[in-house]
């Protein structure tokens, strides 16, 4: 159900463009799933869901403002970043990260300036990614949010709270054993860490969200989870990352971005999803060490990278065929070679 009606509607396709920006965050061009993923914040926190709104509302209408190309700020490509710039920002500032806090006016004029500029971030790159056919993926919200994050200490205006959660595995000393609950809630937890929520409840509901709109891209993203959580454990990472969906959700989106959403969905594509859900797991660990000195959470940087190095060079495996052109379209309509060149078995 795609809601086409509501693009061109007088009064609701700001609305409309705003909703669709949050489902693009996890590649659904859909308002309804944008709708329900709201709820899904809602349910953790009204706090995060209004964030949300302010987000995508300010890097939308920045875009509107600039006149960027209508037909991207209409399929939500103008709004996802600053979405995510805005949770980020109330996430590692309040005192608890499960729930966030009010933002201060200071906060709120920081945070709306901060998904304004994302849209200039996702323009540029953008521009330098064009020729090579990959797009800015969430780049402008991790460079942004890493931006904006470090200005934070320098500001009194701005409380820079506890940034309560952990973005270490070291920094789980404790030995837990692993239990029923680690492996549901921790898969279902990984969704939600895409929207910093640390509920699995909500991560579900995310899950259906996408599903609204695409089934292959939900099964994708389930399945990046499972493999993100399943290579933590089996490599011995600690419990309680594992529960919260830290090592998982970075592989959700690095399988569904390489599952059929950039890449036609073949068996192929799958198993090259997989392994790449796999290198994001462990790679989550390995930036995290990296940016443990500064501080700096990982945000959606491995998704971007392991994303970024195993498309770059798509045309040299001739076993992957890309969308082309690279569309917001649904995995379903890709393999129906509406955008992948010839219609595939």
């Amino acid at each position: 159900m795609h809601l086409d009606r509501f693009r061109d509607h007088p009064s609701l396709a700001f609305a409309d463009w705003s909703l669709r920006g949050v489902g693009q965050v996890v590649f659904q061009n859909n308002s309804l799933s944008g709708l329900v993923i709201l709820a899904a914040l809602a349910w953790n926190s009204w706090i995060y869901a209004a964030i949300c709104i302010l987000g995508v509302i300010s890097s939308t209408a920045t875009a509107l403002f600039l006149r960027a190309d209508r037909g991207m700020i209409r399929d939500g490509l103008y709004g996802f970043n600053g979405a995510l710039v805005g949770l980020a920002l109330i996430a590692f500032t309040s005192e608890d990260f499960r729930t966030g806090a009010v933002p201060s006016l200071a906060m709120a004029v920081y945070l709306i300036c901060a998904a304004a500029f994302t849209t200039m971030a996702f323009a540029s790159m953008g521009a330098v990614l064009a020729p090579h056919r990959v797009a800015p993926l969430t780049m402008p919200f991790v460079l942004v949010g890493w931006l904006f994050l470090f200005a934070v200490l320098k500001f009194d205006a701005i409380d820079a709270g506890p940034m309560a959660k952990p973005i270490s595995p070291e920094q789980f000393s404790e030995t837990v054993p692993f239990v029923l609950s680690t492996w549901y809630e921790g898969i279902g937890t990984s969704i939600g860490q895409i929207f910093f929520q640390d509920n699995w409840i909500s991560g579900y509901i995310i899950l259906l969200a996408i599903a609204l709109n695409s089934r292959i891209c939900a099964a994708m993203g389930l399945m990046g989870a499972i493999v993100g959580t399943v290579v933590a454990a089996v490599y011995g990472g600690p419990e309680g990352a594992v529960r919260d969906g830290l090592f998982g959700y970075n592989s959700a989106l690095t399988a569904m971005a390489l599952g059929g959403v950039f890449l036609v969905l073949t068996w192929r594509s799958v198993l090259y999803a997989v392994f790449g859900a796999a290198v994001a797991s462990w790679l989550w660990a390995s930036v995290a060490i990296f940016l443990k000195p500064i501080g700096m959470p990982v945000l959606t940087s491995t998704f971007v990278l392991v994303t970024w190095l195993m498309l770059l060079g798509q045309g040299a495996f001739k076993a992957l065929v890309p969308v082309s052109p690279p569309e917001p379209e649904a995995p379903e309509e890709n393999r129906t070679g509406k955008l992948g060149g010839e219609k595939l078995q």
